[in-house]
């Protein structure tokens, strides 16, 4: 689970096999870079057995079992992901032995990847993948587990049963789940301000739940860049309204309600923890660059709060891997019972790859997953390629890029966040990296 491959043939098949159960049927869903469908013809199943174009088709392998045919040079830009379902119309999962997914050369016949899977009480599930990463497919074994069979697998990916066609008779819709507690502080939150975090609590834990991640616990760890080229940003208070995005993220998976920090540019700077009751007034203090007040005709700093880094001495480079070793040493000198998910903000500028990936390399054996978010189109190095490096136990790092965080809805910039979170955690399990 999570492990992924590069693709090098332009046809492929993803075949479903079992060894004993119920049959399993399977489905391919044509997605953005959003991960949605763009509509129902982005659905590829037995009754509709081609996507348009027929770039992909369901078939069925030679001992019957059911398969997705992909010609991954035919298909659209606008298709980034390709994702196999599957599911069984006869209980869980669980009752199927021997669930297996092969990727296969469709010409040769050659099998490029094997996949067991071991589901316990899903109705279905994500079984692999095909993406695209820098212009080149590649296929990554998924194994995310749903509940509530293929049609509320479907529902999070976009695509909604088609009006015309009636419900099937069956029982009572499950009814939704209570509420989240609060978690410890957030009574203290300006009303505004606390509505908005229970609404980006409940996408936390549904971006979670497509993953098949319910009531998970762990360490948030915060990280910023404070580099010259970041000063548009954090003046028009897009770095402050991140912060208080990624706050939710803590308020869910951190139960008390606090949150580590850093800032970094050419030094890196641990800031005070972020208390969710204290959020308001984190977020004015210590959401900064450095700054230089005029006083007459000589410039001195600005006197600072009680806790605030004095951002002079952080400087204006880029320097990561400084920060990436800082944000190590804690980890390693704080231990907890907990895997520990580090958010990273840069606005690129990357130049110390290969520091950077000494570092990230040496990392993989820790109980941490790096998720780098870059702010804009600029260059951000071996962070941009990083998770298609071999050598590691297993794949600790995610990247995405957006051009203006501040026009990503929630939903979506929390599901792309936490996306491959929970393949880590079942890879670094498996791998002993978590216990």
């Amino acid at each position: 689970m999570g492990a992924n491959l590069p693709v090098d043939v332009d046809r492929v098949r993803l075949e479903l096999g079992r060894a004993d159960g119920p049959a399993v049927s399977a489905a391919a869903l044509l997605l953005t870079g959003a991960g949605r469908v763009r509509s129902g013809a982005d659905l590829v199943a037995r009754d509709q057995p081609g996507a348009p174009g027929d770039a992909v088709r369901h078939v069925a392998t030679p001992d019957g079992a059911e398969a997705v045919e992909v010609d991954l040079a035919a298909l659209p830009d606008s298709t980034e992901r390709v994702a196999l379902c599957a599911w069984t119309g006869s209980g869980t999962l669980g009752r199927v032995t021997g669930l297996r997914l092969r990727l296969v050369a469709a010409g040769s016949g050659t099998v490029l990847a094997h996949f067991d899977m071991a589901p316990r009480s899903e109705t279905a599930l994500v079984a692999g993948e095909l993406y695209r990463r820098e212009g080149r497919w590649r296929f990554r074994a998924v194994g995310q587990g749903y509940d509530h069979g293929f049609a509320g697998l479907a529902a999070d990916f976009g695509l909604t049963p088609a009006p015309a066609r009636a419900p099937r008779p069956g029982p009572a819709p499950r009814p939704a789940p209570p509420a989240r507690p609060q978690t410890r502080g957030e009574e203290l939150l300006p009303a505004d301000m606390g509505e908005r975090l229970s609404l980006r609590k409940q996408q936390v834990a549904t971006s979670l739940r497509k993953g098949g991640l319910t009531g998970v616990t762990a360490r948030v760890i915060l990280v910023l860049d404070a580099s010259g080229s970041m000063s548009g940003l954090y003046a028009k208070g897009t770095v402050a309204r991140v912060a208080e995005r990624m706050a939710a993220v803590a308020a869910l998976l951190d139960d008390d309600g606090t949150m580590q920090a850093w800032t970094f540019a050419t030094r890196p700077a641990r800031l005070p923890d972020l208390h969710l009751g204290e959020l308001p007034e984190w977020l004015r203090l210590h959401v900064r660059v450095g700054q230089l007040g005029v006083i007459g005709r000589k410039k001195r700093p600005k006197p600072r709060a009680d806790g605030q880094v004095d951002m002079r001495t952080v400087g204006i480079q880029n320097e990561e891997q400084k920060v990436i070793a800082d944000v190590r040493a804690y980890v390693r000198d704080h231990p907890v019972p907990l895997p520990t998910l580090v958010l990273f903000f840069s606005d690129g500028g990357v130049y110390r790859s290969k520091e950077i990936e000494r570092e990230l390399r040496a990392a993989a054996d820790e109980p941490v997953f790096w998720q780098f978010v870059g702010l804009g189109r600029s260059h951000y190095g071996v962070l941009e390629y990083f998770d298609t490096l071999p050598g590691r136990t297993v794949d600790n790092v995610g990247f995405f890029a957006v051009d203006d965080v501040d026009q990503v809805a929630d939903p979506e910039l929390y599901d792309r966040l936490l996306s491959e979170f929970p393949l880590w955690l079942g890879a670094a399990r498996e791998a002993g990296v978590l216990r």
